[in-house]
């Protein structure tokens, strides 16, 4: 069973600098109060020491003596996509608490593995879904249930930038390898779990539609849809050769719709519970923690975030089962 002392803080290691997110959790960990920045690893030496130099911390070249150390109670892993079983499995062995980039792994099977590990050893896992927790979404859910759009019969969600147009994104996001897929598996994964938390963890089928603008091996355009038992359809999108980048959300249901990011950052409802003939801007309620707060609470109390894993694993069965139908052509029974 995993412990933490009470000082200096949790101590973290960066496992990988190579998603382009790595620096931002470094910076998470640096900033929040109960954590405390130790050393990086990286399996490409000049990467991970250029990560460390940039942080100011160790570098260590050598991943089972870092995960054997007792100055580390827990790691954030922002490897390439195929790793992530391996690397996870074996910090959950060595008893230190996880944060993940999503998506949490290629296959269910090695989600299952990864899970079953965390639990075995007593640690806390994490996999960043932010968009959950935003101020957007929170507020959009609260309309939801309070029955202000009756029953949901519609969802589209799109998440864009200009990374495979501009140059920023690393040419690794598109290697069939490391990367597993493009556009969807990496940016598409948050309108995937937002679909899912709108309208139902398990859809019923999915297809999908993925093309390369770019001419990369991997998709940089993409769109699924899922339809549910129930009639309702989720519209998913993700681009990263989008001028400018979107962020945009539609919910339509039998007494009201919702919409935000179409030509503005606003939150605007129409329906017999807003105003019927006007489209009115909705205030935004607090957004709620975010995914590193969750997981440092989650260390803190020994309390697993049951909710996160959840949809987690959801998240990578949509993922997979949509890569499987663009892939095929068919239309993937979940």
């Amino acid at each position: 069973m995993s412990s933490v002392p009470d000082s200096p803080g949790i101590r973290v290691a960066v496992l990988g600098f190579w998603h382009v997110h790595a620096g931002d959790y470094a910076n998470a960990v640096l900033a929040h109060p109960d954590t405390e920045l130790v050393a990086v690893w990286d399996d490409d030496p000049e990467r991970g020491r250029a990560g460390a130099d940039q942080f100011g911390v160790e570098f260590a070249a050598d991943l089972d003596a870092l995960l054997a150390r007792d100055d580390i109670d827990a790691v954030t892993v922002t490897t390439a996509t195929r790793p992530h079983r391996d690397v996870m499995v074996a910090a959950a062995r060595a008893g230190k608490h996880i944060f993940t980039e999503k998506v949490l792994a290629p296959t269910l099977d090695e989600t299952a593995e990864i899970l079953a590990a965390v639990r075995e050893n007593g640690v806390q896992l994490e996999v960043s879904l932010p968009r959950l927790y935003e101020a957007t979404t929170v507020t959009a859910l609260d309309a939801l249930e309070q029955g202000r759009l009756g029953r949901l019969t519609y969802a589209r969600i799109r998440l864009a930038h200009d990374g495979a147009l501009a140059g920023w994104l690393p040419e690794r996001f598109f290697d069939e390898h490391d990367a597993i897929g493009g556009a969807l598996t990496d940016l598409g994964c948050h309108p995937v779990y937002l679909a899912q938390r709108f309208l139902g963890a398990r859809p019923e089928s999915v297809t999908a539609a993925y093309t390369s603008v770019t001419g990369r091996a991997l998709e940089d355009n993409a769109v699924v849809t899922a339809t549910y038992p129930d009639g309702a359809i989720a519209v998913i999108e993700a681009s990263n050769v989008t001028v400018p980048g979107a962020f945009a959300f539609e919910l339509r249901g039998t007494e009201g719709t919702l919409l935000f990011g179409f030509g503005g950052e606003r939150l605007l409802a129409k329906g017999p519970h807003f105003d019927p003939e006007n489209w009115t801007e909705l205030p935004l309620l607090d957004a709620a923690d975010g995914p590193f707060a969750r997981w440092v609470h989650a260390i803190r109390t020994g309390t697993p975030d049951a909710a996160n894993l959840d949809a987690a694993v959801e998240l990578t069965r949509l993922v997979v089962a949509a890569n499987e139908a663009a892939a095929t052509g068919t239309t993937v029974r979940l």
